[in-house]
């Protein structure tokens, strides 16, 4: 298994948590424990060829590191100024929990999006789930179609989601900038579309990081949160 992590970490409270200031009782803030990097479900070298070992082992231990490292950073920072009543310093503490909690969040569902070839990677979905994107997509095809062609669109950093719309009981295709979080959508698939995810070995051509990744998504993860999202 890839170094670094504990245990693995409740998403969504997560994705709530810091996307809003915490304005909980002092006594109960000094509670928090600290985040802490998810131990990804596989070897770094485990998706080759599809993602080279060393950008697994960059975006895991160093990017992904990173965004933990600032979300505790922040949330310290954030905790003091509550025990003060700071709410000024709360507020400017805001974007910096937006983004490194945001980092957190996606990245932890992204690693689990994913699965070695040898272990069901690429495997097509099946099920209510692949009834769902015929449903709502036509096809399989014509959903990776239609996901691709807006994920590479996105300009500069960010990320394409399949996502599950509770109101309305149907499969969106959204995406997202830097590092934002879905608050509409239920997340079901990520795929990371900033740069370090992928110039190391596809360089420029995004386009060919998106052809190609479908190739390691893991389904069987996808029908869980799916299942998950309709319960």
């Amino acid at each position: 298994m890839a170094p670094c992590g504990t245990s693995s970490i409740m998403l969504r409270t997560l994705a709530k948590s810091t996307t809003k200031v915490n304005f909980a009782a002092p006594s109960l803030v000094a509670l928090r424990s600290k985040h802490t990097l998810p131990d990804l479900p596989y070897d770094y070298d485990a998706l080759e060829p599809i993602i080279s070992t060393e950008i697994m082992r960059l975006h895991h231990s160093k990017h992904h590191q990173t965004y933990v490292n600032n979300l505790n950073i922040a949330e310290e920072k954030n905790s003091e100024a509550i025990s003060k009543n700071d709410l000024t310093t709360q507020i400017s503490l805001q974007p910096a929990l937006k983004f490194n909690g945001g980092g957190h969040v996606n990245h932890s569902i992204f690693w689990t999006n994913l699965a070695p070839l040898k272990e069901g990677g690429g495997e097509p979905p099946k099920g209510e789930l692949l009834e769902a994107i015929k449903r709502d997509f036509g096809s399989l095809e014509q959903f990776i179609k239609q996901f691709n062609t807006q994920t590479t669109a996105v300009q500069g950093s960010g990320w394409g989601w399949l996502g599950y719309n509770k109101a309305k009981k149907s499969l969106q295709i959204q995406t997202t900038a830097n590092q934002d979080v879905l608050t509409d959508l239920v997340p079901l698939l990520g795929v990371d579309v900033w740069e370090h995810a992928y110039y190391l070995q596809y360089k420029n051509a995004r386009p060919d990081y998106l052809t190609e990744i479908w190739k390691i998504v893991n389904w069987n993860n996808v029908t869980e949160r799916y299942n998950k999202a309709r319960a």
